[in-house]
């Protein structure tokens, strides 16, 4: 597949990588948006410091739509961003297909 397509999978919810990635068992997948409670997230430093600034008006956190990876020692990649490589590749294919 190309990189249009490992995308479109993406957005159905299948996990895609690149057949020359070196590292086993590595994928990117979809993370959707979501929305929780600023509590939730306090102990981040970002969020913490968000909360700081808006005070009481910081009631929730909006978490946008983005792409996650899982690296080859099992760490997950907050927010991967593709490579020119990446995105002019050919050997993109579906590791693991969409929930039904």
């Amino acid at each position: 597949m190309n990189f249009g397509e490992a995308l479109e999978a993406l957005k159905i919810g299948a996990r895609v990588a690149r057949s020359g990635w070196n590292g086993k068992g590595m994928w990117i997948a979809l993370t959707p948006g979501s929305v929780f409670p600023a509590g939730l997230a306090k102990s981040g430093h970002a969020a913490r410091h968000r909360a700081e600034e808006l005070g009481d008006d910081f009631k929730e956190i909006t978490l946008l739509p983005h792409i996650d990876m899982r690296a080859a020692d099992g760490s997950m990649v907050i927010g991967w961003l593709a490579s020119q490589t990446d995105m002019l590749a050919d050997d993109w294919e579906i590791v693991a297909p969409a929930a039904a």
